[in-house]
């Protein structure tokens, strides 16, 4: 069966991450694609100019349409912006039995802040009790907890241990941001924690890797229910999507990943 992927996010004009990304990732991985628009951006992959944002009722209305006619499998949350859409859509998928995965975005890579400071607390009250897995890399983590950024495997393993007793089901919280060659990523749950390992590789563009991530993640976990399984799944495709990245010519930032790099010629 092709499982029904609802991404609600904001869009990124410049096609690397947001729901462009989220989209390619779907559909890359075998899911059908489905999109609620939180946001439109004025960005390239040098950085965001100008935000607008969409009304948090009109938001949570085009998150009840898809819900009112076709079967959604997996839900992917991206970018809310404010504490009013992040309180819309926690309002319109509360009591739904759906698979959520929350990417916590709030700051993009060239620094401009995706979350206002005030809808943070909205997120830890309203979301993370409802998401099955939170994907934070390590400063969206920190900044979760009001605390420092870990530098290191046991300062990982202490904050998913923090930011699971805020009622999300599982957290894979992301290792890119430490020192040295490797990327290591965490996953943590009732069941304990496991490390899923990653060399770290050279290249600028990796524009919109965490949206690329967590919606792989959320096809394979409404494919198989399994967050482990499903994780490792979206780590494989995210390194392959890196990997291809420097074939693409696009843009003089930090460029995008190849999203559909398995269907590229070898060169």
């Amino acid at each position: 069966m092709i499982v029904n992927v609802l991404s609600i996010a904001g869009s990124d004009p410049s096609g690397g991450a947001g729901i462009q990304a989220d989209i390619k990732a779907i559909s890359a991985n075998g899911g059908y694609a489905m999109a609620a628009i939180t946001a439109l951006t004025v960005q390239n992959t040098q950085g965001v100019r100008d935000v607008r944002l969409v009304d948090p009722a009109f938001v949570a209305a085009q998150v009840a349409a898809v819900f009112d006619d076709i079967r959604v499998d997996a839900v992917k949350i991206g970018m809310l912006g404010t504490a009013e859409i992040t309180a819309a859509v926690a309002g319109v998928l509360a009591g739904r039995r759906v698979p959520v995965v929350l990417d916590p975005v709030m700051v993009a890579k060239g620094g401009d802040r995706l979350l206002a400071a005030d809808a943070v607390a909205a997120l830890r009250a309203h979301l993370l009790p409802l998401c099955d897995v939170l994907t934070p890399n390590l400063p969206e983590a920190a900044d979760l907890l009001g605390e420092s950024e870990a530098v290191d495997r046991r300062g990982m393993e202490v904050q998913a241990r923090r930011l699971l007793a805020l009622g999300p089901r599982a957290v894979l919280l992301k290792g890119g941001h430490l020192p040295g060659l490797d990327s290591p990523d965490l996953l943590a749950s009732g069941d304990g924690m496991r490390w899923i390992e990653g060399a770290r590789m050279a290249t600028v563009n990796t524009h919109g890797t965490g949206c690329t991530l967590s919606s792989a993640l959320a096809v394979h976990l409404a494919r198989t229910g399994d967050a482990m399984a499903a994780a490792l799944a979206a780590k494989v495709y995210t390194l392959a999507a890196i990997a291809g990245a420097d074939r693409l010519s696009v843009g003089r930032g930090h460029g995008p990943t190849d999203h559909f790099s398995m269907m590229r010629e070898p060169k």
